[in-house]
């Protein structure tokens, strides 16, 4: 029997996997710069580190973009939205693959970065609320899936073609693949004209929230603490495991690989049990970044921690963008945005510390300690997210008031029936 959301129990509409083919694309430009570290240096005539700032940048344009342009689009019909900034999104590759400067390269990766953000921040409102609140945590897991797969097939083929192409390939590739996938979304998301139903003010105030702010704490730790190890793991694994540069993409691909079934995992368990899962991967990525302090020697160990970086990093990520969603209620975008933002704070952070690290007498093991840090200190908010979940009997007594729930008058509307949906 269909559900409320106009699909079967237990299959999710198709509208969500065509947004995850669009992160896709969208996460592999984000992270295909790690692999190409070297060659980017070299032909721009800039420091590995001075490089990492291509990452840095990217995750700045997202942080700024994300919010203001999901606002600045409010009024917009999400298709449209959705289209521009696939658009905007192409423009921005075609700009860098043609220039020699390192400063409109990196211009251009904030012009990027916005576009993205824009996306981002609509794609989760349409495919939450295409799913229903029941398999909410499940779709926004399958939409990060898009990002995920993209370490696991984009980037490391990315990676690869870099080194026989130089660094423009890949970004020559990501204009063609950006340009026919808003032709793409255009053909299969719904042509609906947004409905400004929500004002900007109850947006606004769905912010004054503290359990929100928390999630978004321990979404901007826990990618910062993946993100401060992985902008710089390609230098790690050549010069300290000993990895040959030609095999570097394929422990990318242990990663990606590791990234997607923590992704999977998290969507798959956080709707049931999301204080556990949360505060158990998030645990297990602060030891995994730990041990790669000592171990990161051997070529091994090296790529069985990087896979187990992307397992416990990304379980995290898919429960805590559904719990912000949640706690959002009625007013999801601006919520959606800043979740991304908070990610993205996260890699800017991360990136720009690992960075530092990297030129002190720390070195190559500089990177993983930053990672170590900001990974435990996600079980901060974590935890304390945990002490402030609703009690068992309080949500025994929601479930007793049911029948008087479904006396709502038709007047209600279906952001307040998915919320108390999501109790």
């Amino acid at each position: 029997m269909p559900s409320a959301s106009g699909t079967t129990p237990g299959k999710l509409p198709f509208v969500v996997w065509v947004l995850a083919a669009g992160t896709f694309l969208m996460g592999t430009t984000e992270f295909v710069v790690a692999g190409l570290l070297p060659e980017l240096a070299r032909d721009l005539g800039v420091s590995v580190s001075d490089a990492g700032l291509l990452i840095t940048a990217f995750a700045v344009g997202m942080i700024v973009g994300a919010p203001t342009m999901a606002m600045a689009t409010l009024r917009l019909p999400q298709r449209r939205t959705l289209i521009l900034a696939l658009s905007v999104f192409c423009l921005g590759h075609l700009v860098a693959a043609l220039s020699t400067s390192f400063t409109i390269v990196l211009l251009a990766r904030v012009v990027t970065a916005l576009a993205t953000g824009a996306f981002w921040s609509v794609g989760f409102v349409v495919a939450t609320a295409a799913a229903g609140p029941h398999s909410a945590t499940r779709a926004t897991g399958v939409v990060i899936g898009g990002l995920t797969l993209a370490n696991v097939v984009g980037v490391p083929i990315g990676s690869f073609a870099g080194q026989f192409t130089g660094w423009r390939g890949p970004f020559w590739a990501l204009a063609v693949l950006s340009g026919l996938a808003a032709v793409f979304i255009g053909r299969f998301i719904p042509a609906q004209e947004r409905r400004v139903e929500v004002p900007l003010r109850a947006e606004v105030r769905a912010l004054r929230q503290g359990r929100l702010w928390l999630a978004l704490a321990a979404a901007m730790l826990t990618m910062g603490g993946v993100l401060a190890t992985y902008t710089y793991v390609t230098p790690l694994l050549t010069d300290r495991a000993g990895i040959p540069a030609g095999a570097v993409p394929f422990v990318l691909v242990a990663f990606g690989v590791g990234a997607l079934g923590g992704t999977t995992t998290g969507g798959r368990l956080g709707d049931r049990r999301p204080t556990v899962t949360t505060i158990t991967a998030a645990a297990a990525t602060a030891l995994v970044l730990f041990l790669m302090i000592p171990l990161s020697g051997n070529p091994v160990t090296a790529t069985l921690l990087v896979f187990l970086m992307g397992l416990t990093g990304f379980t995290v990520n898919p429960v805590v963008t559904a719990l912000a969603m949640r706690f959002a209620g009625d007013a999801p975008t601006l919520t959606s945005a800043l979740t991304t933002s908070a990610f993205n704070t996260g890699i800017a952070a991360g990136s720009a510390i690992a960075g530092t690290a990297l030129d002190s007498s720390l070195g190559l093991t500089g990177p993983p300690l930053v990672g170590t840090v900001l990974a435990a200190l996600t079980l901060l908010p974590l935890i304390a997210l945990a002490v402030h979940a609703p009690s068992r009997k309080g949500r025994i007594v929601a479930r007793s008031s049911a029948p008087t729930q479904r006396r709502t008058p038709p007047s209600t509307t279906p952001g307040r029936a998915a919320r108390r949906a999501g109790r």
